[in-house]
């Protein structure tokens, strides 16, 4: 498996672990190299990133044989049997112990500023780094997690050296490696673009990762929907004064890691969001139930009367695929006035066509972005749009298939959602 560049690496990585979403994880990268990576991968999942630093101890004179490894936070991990057998004395021991300890701090500083540390006591730690050639860094950092509190260590590369890849298999709790090619001979010529990652780029992408994880704690919620308490996720609005309320697509739920990808956005711009279940576990064990539009229809239109109530100010909707039939036809029910409709809604990778006659009864603006490799569904959209009697836009995200998760795809989804939202909801509350 050849990957285009590091940030490939993680989208492929991320969908690998996925079902780890909905364990509440920590991704931690290894820098450098591997912070790109863990960087999509913790987008995707919606999780909080982090970078974890470890020094390898290496005994004096022979500096490849580790006796151990530090972390921050005074954590040490030592091999009292290589101890022994190394024959240092504790002075020299105790030399390159201090050596390590000062450069462990430097670099912590360097890459994570005035941050704290995200703890992960009792929490699934998700290791990441661009590729395993021996493992014994990725081996240092798993036990340096372990011994700072994680409650399961799972170890996620794109590639790895398949002698690499057994050896540390019984020594981390999962190992997650979407490629061991047999003729392995290092980590770079797996990756069409492999330079080198400068503390700079860690840098910044740390600071993005703590500007999204800063956005308003979402409040669990039962949404009101016809007699149902459907289980949701409200987030406050800030500058923006508006809300985005989020049809996720069939066999998905408010976890979905693209829909919060693109709530994060949001949430940056200062919107308010409301992710929710449209149908119960039972209801959606029942395939025919996700593509019944007119259900999901009537619910989202519910759940919108129930959040303009609470809220009162504006609120769009963002709908994924088989959700996107359900927001248009949510708005072809309540019109698009403000304070009582959906006064926007943006669609990606819809399929406005199972809205049926209905499309042409939209007031509400409407953007439907589209992947331009997802040929059909693009079919689908340009019919969609002459048949909308409102103001409306077609974006074709270059390259992207169906899911968005070809590296930026998403970024571009939710850039485009945040101009719309900002255009026909922003301020104007009043």
């Amino acid at each position: 498996m050849l990957f285009s560049d590091r940030a490939d690496a993680g989208q492929r990585l991320a969908a690998a672990l996925r079902p780890l979403a909905g364990s509440d994880p920590v991704v931690l990268g290894l820098p450098r190299g591997g912070v790109p990576v863990a960087f999509r991968v913790a987008q995707e999942l919606g999780a909080p990133l982090d970078v974890i630093v470890v020094r390898k101890l290496g005994v004096p004179r022979h500096p490849e044989l580790g006796f151990g490894a530090i972390g921050e936070g005074g954590v040490r991990v030592i091999s009292e049997d290589i101890l022994r057998r190394s024959g240092a004395s504790s002075a020299d021991l105790a030399s390159v112990e201090r050596a390590e300890s000062a450069e462990l701090r430097r670099r912590a500083r360097a890459f994570r500023g005035d941050r704290p540390r995200i703890p992960f006591e009792g929490r699934v730690a998700i290791i990441v780094d661009d590729g395993i050639a021996t493992g014994s860094t990725a081996l240092a950092a798993c036990e340096v997690a372990r011994a700072q509190g994680a409650a399961r260590v799972v170890l996620a590369v794109p590639v790895a050296a398949p002698d690499a890849a057994e050896r540390v298999r019984g020594r981390v709790d999962e190992l997650v490696c979407l490629s061991t090619p047999l003729r392995f001979a290092a980590v770079g010529e797996w990756y069409r673009d492999f330079g080198q990652t400068p503390d700079e780029e860690v840098v910044a992408l740390l600071a993005r990762a703590a500007d999204r994880a800063s956005a308003p704690t979402p409040v669990g919620v039962d949404v009101e929907a016809g007699g149902l308490g459907l289980p949701g996720e409200l987030t406050a609005a800030g500058s923006a004064r508006a809300f985005v309320v989020f049809a996720h697509g069939s066999g998905s739920s408010r976890h979905s890691p693209r829909n919060r990808s693109v709530a994060a956005a949001l949430h940056r711009a200062g919107f308010g969001t409301l992710l929710f279940d449209l149908l119960t576990p039972g209801e959606a064990a029942d395939r025919a139930n996700v593509f019944d539009i007119g259900t999901l229809a009537e619910r989202l239109v519910n759940a919108t009367g129930w959040l303009l109530r609470r809220e009162s100010l504006p609120v769009g909707v963002f709908g994924a695929s088989t959700g996107a039939a359900a927001a248009l036809r949510a708005a072809a029910a309540v019109g698009a006035a403000r304070g009582t409709g959906i006064g926007a809604v943006v669609s990606r990778g819809g399929r406005p066509d199972l809205a049926g006659p209905r499309l042409g009864d939209v007031r509400s603006p409407t953007l439907l972005v589209v992947g331009g490799r997802d040929t059909r569904v693009l079919e689908l959209n340009q019919r969609a749009k002459s048949a909308l009697r409102c103001e409306k836009r077609l974006d074709v995200v270059a390259g992207a298939t169906h899911l968005f998760e070809e590296p930026g795809a998403l970024d571009e989804v939710a850039e485009l959602a945040r101009e719309w939202f900002t255009e026909h909801l922003a301020d104007r509350s009043g």
